[in-house]
């Protein structure tokens, strides 16, 4: 590793240097099971031949040009993710973190619009939305936050899955103009809503009855990793607004900031930008991910594999020791121990197979969306052993 990287991640003793759908080889030509998808970024896989050929293609005829002008495939994605989320506008943006940062700006300039000269934005204790300034501080984690002081004001934190609790600020605070919260938490240990349904559309009642914005933070939850090509769509409701990344691009950097009804115009003219936002290439990334996942029903897949994932470790560790609960969101699995389980990282990476631990005691994974029953079975069989081991020592 190169002596000039900045020190910001604790990297894994591994270089890999080629992938062809679940399976990654390293420099040493060694064959890794990947139940991670570059934390859920690789929804399709390494190497999908429909997503290379169209990354390729567009390579070959235009990579950037500026957003003062018209762009085609930038257009065409913004159709496409609005026709499967029912949503209305799209802005284009590189990342989480930034589809985050628009979406906080967009409560703000609806807030100030209206009036509201503090505005304030709910968020969720073990939230994650990103590392920037704003982001991590809408984010839920004291790591995260530490040594960057002083914070951006203007958020209010509440409990996760707690709507008692925003009732209360409801009732105290007439600055809130939104609610930012993540459907399922991924960072803050895969906490699902004990009613995911139920937490939502509540929500979104409150939202209503007092003018504000619903955002979705379905950075991680987005682009059919649930099951559903949302997660707010196994509920009746739709946010005002969204944000996605991750598994959008399949690895090209992409992130989208979406709204709808009266969030969807309040960007205006110079508002808002980004130079690299829904370049060809990017868009064109997305926009070949979305026909692929269509095409070869990987929302169905990701509900059935990641039910069946569940449901294998659930029979696997049944009576293990330390063993709290396992639990999923689609392919989004998460499963919890009683003790700090960092260590089961590098276990995994010496048994070919590659997790990652969140939360200090949840095992998350997140495999590609292709993956197949044998696949999952394999997965299933050589963690259950690695934790059983890990736990009896």
């Amino acid at each position: 590793m190169s002596d000039h990287l900045m020190n910001t991640y604790m990297r894994q003793p591994v270089t890999f240097t080629k992938g062809n759908g679940v399976w990654l080889w390293d420099n040493n030509n060694e064959q890794y099971l990947d139940a991670l998808s570059g934390v859920a970024v690789n929804g399709l896989g390494h190497a999908h031949p429909k997503l290379v050929d169209a990354i390729a293609k567009q390579a070959a005829n235009l990579i950037h040009v500026s957003n003062i002008y018209q762009i085609a495939e930038q257009s065409a994605l913004a159709d496409k993710l609005c026709e499967v989320s029912g949503m209305d506008k799209v802005f284009f943006c590189n990342s989480g973190c930034e589809a985050n940062e628009a979406a906080i700006k967009i409560a703000r300039l609806y807030g100030n619009n209206k009036g509201i000269h503090n505005p304030e934005i709910i968020v969720m204790d073990q939230s994650f939305h990103g590392r920037t300034l704003a982001t991590l501080s809408a984010t839920g984690n004291r790591k995260v936050q530490a040594g960057f002081e002083p914070l951006v004001s203007g958020f209010i934190r509440v409990p996760y899955d707690d709507v008692e609790a925003v009732k209360q600020v409801a009732l105290h605070n007439p600055n809130v103009v939104a609610v930012l919260v993540e459907p399922v938490q991924g960072e803050g240990g895969v906490n699902i809503p004990k009613d995911a349904s139920g937490y939502l559309e509540q929500l979104r009642q409150i939202c209503d009855a007092n003018d504000w914005l619903l955002m979705l933070d379905e950075v991680q939850t987005g682009i059919a990793r649930t099951g559903t090509w949302f997660a707010f769509q196994h509920t009746s409701i739709k946010p005002d607004v969204m944000s996605l990344a991750k598994g959008l691009g399949s690895g090209v950097p992409i992130g989208a900031c979406v709204a709808s009804g009266k969030a969807a115009e309040v960007f205006t003219y110079g508002k808002h930008g980004s130079t690299f936002g829904g370049n060809p290439l990017a868009t064109a990334a997305g926009l070949a991910t979305l026909n692929i996942i269509e095409e070869e029903k990987l929302r169905e897949n990701a509900e059935k594999i990641g039910n069946l994932i569940r449901e294998g470790f659930t029979a696997e560790l049944k009576g293990t020791p330390g063993v709290v609960t396992v639990r999923n969101a689609g392919m989004l699995i998460g499963i919890e121990l009683d003790r700090p389980c960092g260590d089961l990282v590098k276990m995994a990476l010496e048994a070919k197979l590659l997790i990652n631990v969140t939360a200090d005691k949840v095992v998350r994974l997140l495999p590609p969306l292709v993956m197949s029953e044998a696949e999952a079975k394999e997965l299933v069989q050589r963690l259950s052993a690695l934790i059983k081991t890990f736990l009896s020592q």
